[in-house]
């Protein structure tokens, strides 16, 4: 199997179309083409075409020039084949949003008490205001009030409709912005393609069928295509097939390339022969779409025409398709989601989730008693002690009053739900997705942003993350001699130095160039590998040129490439000679290359005898010291195989690869970048570990992790190789142990020389591993093919965007733009500060919810009638949940976010200081209010608003108590801005200006509702004095909220926290150790309560048993066959134990076993009780 090579016509078929825009083949001749697989498929082209030149006539390109590239072509192809598009899910709709958003059970229950209340206010009854209906019909006597019963209703509808718009906004900005992310990644992938004899790179969604591309290494191939060269090519095709292991692709045997595979191994060229919605990912998707029901009619259309219907919508490339197929396979109903929105639920959704559940649960009580409490009292007040009869013509008047006796319950409801937390997460990630777009952060999974802010470890690559990736050979053995700065070109032997320019000309990527500066005065710009880029620039120190080399000596004339993989770690090329010889050039990582040397030449170009005792001598003088100054060591080297020895097995790599002779090893630096040290300084700082995973020697490694930071001196910290880390890690069948794994982790910094198997086995180590408490949280970097797996493991998967192959891109969460690890650490600053903004928002939510709820309640149950009315409430609820989401979440970070450890997975959302901060500012506003309510109209000398009958006018007495119950609010939010119990709460705050228009927005607008509200917002228009005096009240929150400040925490044992998982856990640092107690308390009670449990269930069946035995008077057979089941479910009782606990608890099932049912407790639940 030499290289796979079709013979290539002479000059370029482009020229010989002269049918004008007739390709030699349909659309469908090539779908039918590419649905065949291997043998059958290298038949069909040799039967029908007669090979792969005979498709590259047919569909008139040249499988060397590639296309013209002219656009009158380029059109006739799109139209004849079609665009490399696969349209996206059509967009909601603003109103298929608004719809969504009615379908809240809190705005339906409103809906319906509005219309009751709208409907009961139209209909006045004959006879209705008569005396015999008492004290209802009393106040009614203004003709002009009774007629503007409806405006409360209709003002109920004008909130409702007023929070679903905003909510629908909100919502349609959102997907708005992720398909502007969306395409955005998308334009971003360029392929590879031969054009005009020229290889350019285009947007994948200009690919046409005809085109010329080159695949290489880390690809995910944009559409179909017939391989025409392959250089040991291996395909992984497990999106497409599901089957896991890679296929190798040649002309001979499986020349099929397919959409949406990609690349592990080798290079070549392949002809594109179905693009779009006819490439195999395309056809996949048609059928996906199939099961959608808004798109059953577009399918059919798309599939009758066969491809002609592309251009139904806005369209999107194949990256995102590609990701969304997995996805789909794993879910098949949501078709087509948008790749950004990940459907899983993060730690905080988790979190949120769970708390707005136990609040909804708390208000819907609260709501229900209001009502019954209301109804009741109005019943019994009415006919029992007044003595009323129930008159048919009262009975409008009546239900009038349970009606309104609803609206009020239900609006309890609306205050005690808070609604806002939804919007409030959406904004506030929206807002710093967008926001990190900025720090060369692109975002792909919105809760990876979250998620962030929790890490624990950071697992990052040197090259590239830590270093500038731009290498240069700095130092150099050659001929004998060790040359600390590059050598005169006059100082090496001819022969040597034409030996060493050939082999690292030709053994490297063609598409491995350097190009001259972009901007006069600056560097060279390095395209393609980055130490293959470092070779090339030795030979232009070297005064050589490698262009006429290459141009001698084309792609096309290369016997066979050993491409570099993981395994490999070095690339050889094999030439023919013409005397029927062959001669390959090898170049890899030092050590490795050097194992295989025999011959090394000499000051003099000749090949010498290198023993294994000189590679010893070698590695000493110059290999180490090169790696301690953190040089990445680099061995070139060539064999020949004379013609005489026949032509060796190329398959049979351990001997083609041996034997070889030296030429020259150099070192290559990629300088540390200036800005890493800080970084990493920073993390460490915020409790982050930083590991650094590494391809390079370890005496590099250490260098360089010492220079970042990553090594302290005189710390006890673990360097090892990725030989050395699997036999510490895996016991004697090669299996990995997570206690061996646990000894390793916690001390390691270093890892090199480490495969990307390493990478995954160590990142699924720390996140299994419960050594730690908390659960690590675990971010990784990658950017190479075989990093996907460790990325996907990871709970933050970082691919460079630069250096990164499409693979590492697909597998990961966030793509930094810039490949800099500085740019992580604003990701981790973000993420906290998103954290930080949703606590925010709930502090100041919960306040208004518990104070709202209460107000609305008692008063309701002294007054009958709740002191904020239902329209009061909503505008409430607008200010508490939309506007101060939208101000307290877009609260900018600060680097003193850095500054404290990370929370963890089970910090609770509500810490004890924010409870504190609940709980104190609830206290004042609800003493103000109530006040107010019941001494208000002595106070400021007005009329009392208590007990005034139905559709009477709004007394001045209940708007202050409005009026006060906002402008608390309004300082409130301000005190909300700081949940750590720091006291200067104005600290930035004219860094967020969204921050403060929404306070001075809300101010102007409650001014307008209180002197210009009227009617519908039960308001009357307050003096100056009175202006004056509310705004006084609620200067007093940030009064007070300096006095809660002031308490210490700790000595409020009372509080609880709420919103967490399982385990508790402190957030102040002095406090930590006393949470880790918590944790073990909390888990030992919980698991001994399941074991008790289980003990119990188990006794009580061996107890019916028993007395069914005895009632039966049967055998003990029966009774052993009706025991089974118990058996069973014991079984499941165990595996449910284990499940939840450790090792040590799986005891119990033998232990309370049937006979032993009056025996001693089980081994687990005593080992719990003496852990306690």
């Amino acid at each position: 199997m030499a290289n796979n090579t079709a013979d290539h016509p002479p000059g370029n078929s482009v020229a010989e179309g002269n049918h004008d825009g007739d390709f030699g083949m349909a659309v469908t001749d090539l779908r039918d083409l590419m649905e065949l697989r291997s043998a059958e498929a290298v038949t069909k082209i040799q039967d029908t075409y007669g090979d792969v030149q005979g498709i590259c006539r047919r569909l008139k390109t040249s499988p060397i020039e590639g296309l013209s590239g002219n656009p009158v072509d380029l059109e006739k192809r799109h139209t004849s084949f079609g665009k490399n598009f696969i349209p996206p899910k059509k967009a909601k709709s603003f109103l298929s949003l608004v719809w969504e958003a009615l379908q809240d059970v809190t705005l339906i229950i409103l809906e319906i008490a509005a219309i009751i209340s709208l409907g009961l206010s139209f209909y006045h009854p004959p006879g209705g205001d008569s005396e015999a209906c008492g004290q209802v019909a009393g106040g009614v006597e203004d003709e002009g009030e009774s007629q503007a019963g409806w405006i409360e209703g209709a003002a109920i509808l004008f909130s409702v409709i007023i929070v679903v718009l905003v909510t629908a906004f909100n919502d349609w900005s959102k997907e708005k912005q992720f398909r502007g992310l969306q395409s955005r990644i998308e334009q971003e992938q360029k392929f590879t393609v031969i054009r005009k004899g020229q290889v350019i790179q285009i947007p994948v969604a200009e690919l046409v069928v005809g085109d010329i591309a080159q695949i290489k290494y880390g690809d995910l191939l944009p559409a179909d295509g017939i391989l025409i060269q392959g250089n040991d090519l291996k395909i992984d095709e497990s999106s497409l097939t599901g089957e896991s292991d890679q296929v190798r692709k040649s002309l001979a045997k499986d020349p099929m390339l397919l959409s949406g595979t990609h690349v592990m191994e080798g290079s070549g060229r392949m002809v594109v022969s179905a693009v779009g919605l006819n490439s195999q990912t395309g056809i996949i998707f048609t059928l996906l779409g199939a099961s959608e029901h808004d798109e059953e009619k577009k399918v059919k259309k798309t599939k009758t025409q066969d491809g002609i219907a592309l251009e139904i919508q806005p369209l999107k490339s194949e990256e995102a398709a590609e990701s969304e197929e997995k996805e789909e396979k794993e879910e098949v109903k949501p078709v087509k989601k948008v790749n950004v929105t990940k459907k899983e639920k993060s730690v905080l959704q988790g979190k949120l989730t769970k708390l707005a559940v136990q609040i909804g649960k708390a208000g819907l009580i609260m709501s229900a008693l209001t009502v019954i409490i209301l109804i009741l009292f109005f019943v019994i007040d009415t006919f029992a002690i007044q003595g009323r009869s129930w008159v048919a013509e009262c009975t409008p008047i009546y239900i009038q009053y349970f009606v309104k006796f609803f609206i009020i319950g239900v609006t309890v409801l609306v205050v005690a739900v808070p609604e806002g937390l939804p919007l409030a997460v959406t904004i506030s990630l929206a807002y710093s997705v967008k926001k990190m777009m900025k720090d060369n952060n692109l975002v792909r999974h919105l809760d990876a942003c979250e998620t962030m802010g929790n890490a624990t470890a950071i697992c990052s690559d040197k090259t590239g993350t830590l270093t500038m990736n731009r290498m240069t050979v700095v130092q150099a053995y050659i001929g004998d001699t060790h040359y600390r700065t590059v050598p005169e070109p006059d100082a090496i032997k001819p022969e040597t130095l034409e030996t060493l320019v050939n082999s690292i000309s030709i053994n490297s990527a063609y598409t491995t160039k350097i190009l001259p500066p972009e901007k006069e005065g600056g560097l060279p710009r390095h395209v393609g590998n980055k130490t293959e880029c470092a070779l090339l620039g030795l030979v232009l120190e070297l005064k050589g040129d490698y262009q006429p080399i290459r141009e001698e000596i084309p792609e096309e004339k290369l016997y066979k490439v050993y491409t570099f993989n993981s395994s490999r770690k070095s690339m050889s090329t094999v030439l023919k000679n013409a005397d029927g010889g062959f001669r390959m050039y090898s170049k890899g990582a030092s050590e490795i290359v050097l194992r295989k040397c025999s011959r090394i030449l000499d000051t003099q170009g000749q090949p010498r005898i290198f023993k294994p005792k000189d590679r010893d001598e070698m590695v000493r003088k110059v290999i180490e010291p090169m790696a301690c100054d953190g040089l990445r060591t680099i061995c070139v080297a060539f064999r020949d195989f004379p013609a005489e020895g026949g032509e060796p097995n190329w398959e049979i790599e351990n001997d083609i690869l041996n034997e070889l002779t030296c030429i020259a090893v150099v070192g290559i630096e990629d300088p540390v970048r200036h800005e890493v040290p800080e970084a990493i300084a920073k993390c460490q700082r915020a409790g982050i570990t930083v590991r650094m995973v590494t391809g390079d020697n370890i005496n590099t490694a250490r260098a360089i992790a010492t220079k970042c930071g990553i090594l302290l001196p005189g710390e006890d910290f673990l360097c090892m190789e990725g030989k050395e880390f699997n036999q510490q890690i895996r016991n004697d069948q090669g299996e990995v142990e997570q206690e061996r794994l646990d000894k390793v982790w916690p001390k390691l910094r270093v890892l090199a020389r480490s495969s990307p198997t390493d990478k995954h086995t160590l990142v699924k180590g720390i996140i299994d591993s419960t050594v730690l408490q908390p659960r690590q949280v675990v971010a990784v970097t990658g950017d190479g093919t075989n990093d996907g797996p460790a990325l996907k493991k990871a709970d933050v998967g970082f691919a460079m965007g630069i250096a990164g192959t499409d693979v590492a891109k697909e597998a990961s969460d966030i793509i930094l733009t810039d490949d800099n690890f500085t740019s992580i650490v604003k990701a981790v600053m973000w993420g906290r500060n998103v954290y930080d903004s949703i606590s925010k928002f709930l502090q100041f939510q919960l306040t208004v919810n518990v104070v709202a709820v209460i107000v609305a309640f008692t008063g309701a149950c002294i007054t009958q009638d709740s002191p904020l009315k239902a329209v009061q409430m909503l505008w409430v609820n607008l200010i508490m949940d939309t506007l101060a989401s939208l101000a307290l979440a877009t609260e900018p970070p600060t680097e003193s976010l850095l500054l404290r450890k990370p929370y963890g997975r089970n910090k609770p959302l509500i810490s004890r200081t924010m409870m504190k901060n609940i709980l104190g500012h609830a206290v004042y506003q609800l003493v103000i209010i109530f006040t107010l309510l019941f001494a208000g109209e002595t106070i400021f000398d007005i009329d009392s608003g208590r007990n005034t009958p139905l559709h009477s006018p709004p007394t001045e007495h209940y708007t202050i108590v409005f009026n006060v119950f906002v402008m608390m609010q309004l300082f409130n939010e301000i005190n909300a801005r700081k949940i750590h119990g720091e006291r200067n709460v104005f600290e930035g705050i004219y860094r967020n200006p969204i921050f403060c228009s929404v306070v001075l927005g809300t101010f102007v607008l409650q001014i307008v509702i209180v002197q210009f509200g009227g009617k519908p917002f039960s308001c009357t228009a307050l003096t100056i004095d009175q202006w004056l005096w509310c705004v006084f009240i609620g200067v007093g929150e940030l009064l007070w909220g300096q006095l809660i400040s002031a308490i210490p925490t700790h000595h409020l044992k009372f509080l609880k926290e709420a919103g967490h998982g399982t385990t508790k856990e402190e957030m102040h640092e002095e406090e930590l150790t006393e949470g880790a107690d918590e944790i073990d308390h909390a888990e030992m009670e919980l698991r001994r309560g399941q074991i008790l449990w289980f003990r119990g269930l188990n006794r009580i069946q061996t107890q019916m048993d028993v007395v069914y035995t005895f009632q039966t008077g049967q055998a003990a057979v029966p009774g052993a066959l009706r025991r089974q089941p118990s058996v069973v479910s014991q079984h499941n009782d165990a595996t449910a134990a284990k499940t939840l606990s450790s090792p040590t608890h799986v005891g119990l099932s033998s232990s309370s076993s049937l006979t032993n049912s009056a025996g001693a407790p089980p081994p687990a639940a005593s080992s719990s009780t003496a852990g306690n």
